[in-house]
C-alpha cells in the first residue's frame, strides 16, 4: 500500500472524474469529513474502508492502494501459471526462459508474492538441470521474499533449498532442514498436507542415504497415504486457465484470480510426481531388501518412467542405480551395467552418494568376472567419492567389499588397512539423524520381518 498523501490524491482525482461529492462517495459507511481527511493525507486508511470506495468508485482495490491497474497484477499470475504448467509438463528450460521475464516484470512492479513464485519457478528449473548453486540462490530469495508468511507458503522453496544440498552431498544439513520444518509445522498446527507430502517425501532421500531406513520408509507411506489423488489434473488445471483468461477479458478480475488460483495448486500437484516417484523409489529398495526382485524392478521402473517423464535427468539416473543392482541380482549384468554408465557420464560433481553407489556396482560385477584389477579400481573410486559425502553406512559396507578383495589377492596388510577404516567409519557417531525422528500427523503401520526393524531403535 502506498503512503497516505498517495492514496488521498488518487482517491480525490477518481471521485472528480466520476462527479462525486465527498458526501456521495463517503454514504451510506463514511462521512464526508472522514473522506475530506483521507484526502488530504492526514489518515492512513484501512483495508476495509479503500474496499468500500475502491467498490463506490468503480475500480480495485489493489488499483486505488497501489496506483496500478488490478489487470497487470492478474495478467501476471496468469502469466506465472503458464509457466508453472510448462514446468510440470517438463519442459523445464523453456520454463526457465518465461520465469526469468515475469520476475524482471515483477520487480518492476513492486509485487512481492509474484516475485517468489518466479524465484521458486527459477529454483526448480536449475534444480532438474542439476544447476545446483543456482538452484540454492533462488530458493533462498524465494524464502527471503515469504518470510513473514506461515511455514506451508515457505514450504516448497524450503524443500527446493533442501534437495539441492543433498545432490551437493550435505546430507545432514538437508536432512535438518526438513525435519526441522516437518516439527515446526506438527508444532504450530499447520499440519497442511500438501506441505506435509512435499517435506516428507524430500526426507527419504537423506535418510536413505544416511542408513535410516525406518524413517525412510515412514515418512514414505506418509507421503503415499496423503497424496492428492486427482484423475486427470491437467486437464482440469487448463480448464481452469482458460476460464481466466475469459473473465480477465471481460475485466472480471477477481473472478479470474479464483481461477488462476485453482490451476495453481493443480499444477502444484502435478509437480509433486518428482516427490511420489521417490516413494516408488523407497518401495522398491524395500521390495530387493526382502529379496522380493520382480516387485522392486517394478516399483524402480515406475519411479524411473515418472522421474523420466519430468525430464529430471539427475533424478532418473540415481534410481537407475537401484534398479541396476536389482537386475544384476537376477543375473541380467549388461542390462545393468548399461543403466550404470547414464549416471557415471554426468560426471562426479552431483550425487556423489549415487556415483559412488554405481562404482560399488561395477566393482561388484567386474569380482564376479574374476577381473580383480577392475574391480578394485571400482571400488577405490566409490571409497573417494563417499567420504566427502558423510554416508557412513556405505562407506563401511564398501570398505568390507575392498578388505575381502585385498585379502583373497594375497595383500593382508592392505585388506586390513581397509578393514579398519570401515570399522572407523561404522562406529562414527551420528550416522544416521541429528536427533529425534520429526513429528507426524500420523503413524503408518510399520511393516514388520523387514530389515527395517534391523535399524536402530527410532
Amino acid at each position: 500500500m502506498d503512503e497516505p498523501g498517495e492514496i488521498g490524491r488518487r482517491v480525490q482525482r477518481m471521485r472528480v472524474e466520476r462527479g462525486l461529492t465527498q458526501k456521495q462517495l463517503a454514504q451510506p459507511s463514511y462521512t464526508a469529513a472522514y473522506v475530506s481527511t483521507l484526502e488530504s493525507g492526514k489518515v492512513r486508511p484501512s483495508e476495509t474502508a479503500l474496499r468500500f470506495l475502491a467498490g463506490r468508485l468503480g475500480t480495485s482495490y489493489e488499483e486505488l492502494a497501489t496506483g496500478r491497474p488490478a489487470h497487470l497484477a492478474t495478467e501476471l499470475r496468469l502469466a506465472l501459471t503458464d509457466a508453472q504448467r510448462t514446468l510440470a509438463t517438463g519442459a523445464a528450460d523453456e520454463a526457465a526462459v518465461r520465469y526469468r521475464g515475469l520476475l524482471a516484470e515483477a520487480e518492476e512492479l513492486g509485487l512481492v508474492p509474484e516475485q517468489a513464485q518466479a524465484r521458486l519457478g527459477l529454483g526448480e528449473c536449475a534444480l532438474e538441470a542439476g544447476e545446483l548453486p543456482a538452484a540454492i540462490g533462488h530458493f533462498e530469495e524465494a524464502e527471503r521474499l515469504l518470510a513473514d508468511e506461515p511455514l506451508p507458503r515457505r514450504a516448497r522453496p524450503l524443500r527446493g533449498r533442501a534437495v539441492a544440498h543433498l545432490l551437493a552431498g550435505e546430507l545432514r544439513y538437508a536432512c535438518y532442514l526438513l525435519e526441522s520444518a516437518i516439527d515446526e509445522l506438527g508444532a504450530s498446527g499447520l499440519a497442511d498436507p500438501d506441505a506435509l507430502v512435499l517435506l516428507h517425501a524430500a526426507v527419504i532421500g537423506p535418510y536413505m542415504d544416511m542408513g535410516a531406513h525406518a524413517r525412510a520408509a515412514h515418512s514414505a507411506e506418509l507421503a503415499l497415504a496423503l497424496a492428492p489423488q486427482v484423475s486427470d489434473p491437467a486437464l482440469v488445471a487448463g480448464m481452469h486457465r482458460q476460464v481466466a483468461r475469459t473473465f480477465l477479458a471481460e475485466g472480471r478480475m477477481a473472478d479470474a484470480d479464483v481461477s488462476l488460483a485453482k490451476a495453481q495448486a493443480i499444477y502444484g500437484h502435478l509437480q509433486l510426481r518428482t516427490d511420489l516417484a521417490h516413494c516408488h523409489w523407497m518401495r522398491g529398495y524395500v521390495l530387493a531388501q526382502n529379496g522380493e526382485l520382480g516387485s522392486a524392478e517394478r516399483e524402480l521402473r515406475t519411479a524411473r518412467d515418472m522421474l523420466s517423464a519430468r525430464r529430471a535427468g539427475l533424478f532418473t539416473a540415481q534410481v537407475e542405480v537401484e534398479l541396476a543392482d536389482v537386475l544384476r541380482r537376477l543375473g541380467r549384468h549388461e542390462e545393468a551395467a548399461g543403466l550404470l554408465a547414464a549416471l557415471l557420464e554426468l560426471g562426479n560433481s552431483h550425487g556423489a552418494v549415487h556415483a559412488g553407489g554405481a562404482h560399488r556396482l561395477l566393482g561388484l560385477m567386474a569380482e564376479e568376472r574374476g577381473e580383480t584389477e577392475s574391480a578394485e579400481e571400482h571400488y577405490v573410486q566409490a571409497l573417494a567419492l563417499l567420504e566427502r559425502s558423510g554416508a557412513t553406512g556405505d562407506l563401511a559396507d564398501l570398505c568390507r567389499l575392498l578388505g575381502d578383495l585385498l585379502r583373497r589377492a594375497g595383500r593382508v596388510e592392505a585388506a586390513m588397512d581397509a578393514y579398519r577404516t570401515g570399522l572407523g567409519h561404522r562406529a562414527a557417531p551420528g550416522t544416521t539423524t541429528l536427533g529425534p525422528a520429526p513429528s507426524a500427523g500420523f503413524r503408518p503401520a510399520r511393516v514388520s520381518g523387514s530389515r527395517w526393524d534391523a535399524d536402530r531403535a527410532e
